[in-house]
């Protein structure tokens, strides 16, 4: 009797770390099961993503309203085109807003922040952020020192 109540402990203790690690990894992958109702959809276009991937956070004063979708390659304006959600309670991003693709600390990802204009009229679903900054690529940074260095 002794041995089965262990076995049934440890075999309780490993459920619950299976179950555990599922729920961590889908909470760190930013899958959600939401719906996109909640939401309305925003498009950027960059020089430069330098890294940006899909379901990187999309923030507003370090704040996460949303989530990137899709980056594409536009072939007329030879610019990524990011397709981002943003949650429909932040329903004020002004038209005249930017874009900017920003990095989580020293080594960590890229995310989108968005820096809020001051214009009356907001974004609405299918909207289009025209003011925009791309990602600062450390290589290419390194490669204007050395040029103006020698």
């Amino acid at each position: 009797m002794q041995m089965r109540t262990i076995e049934i402990v440890v075999g309780a203790f490993m459920l619950a770390g299976i179950v555990s690690l599922g729920i961590l990894a889908t909470r760190v992958s930013g899958f959600s099961v939401e719906s996109e109702s909640n939401y309305y959809v925003v498009y950027a276009s960059f020089d430069n993503v330098g890294g940006l991937a899909e379901r990187a956070k999309v923030s507003i004063a370090g704040v996460e309203v949303g989530q990137v979708v899709s980056i594409e390659y536009d072939k007329r304006s030879y610019l990524a085109r990011v397709r981002m959600i943003i949650d429909a309670g932040v329903d004020n991003i002004s038209v005249d807003s930017t874009a900017s693709i920003l990095t989580e600390g020293l080594l960590g990802g890229k995310y989108i922040g968005i820096s809020i204009g001051a214009e009356d009229e907001y974004l609405v679903d299918g909207a289009e952020i025209s003011d925009t900054q791309s990602a600062v690529v450390l290589e290419e940074l390194i490669g204007q020192f050395l040029l103006n260095k020698f």
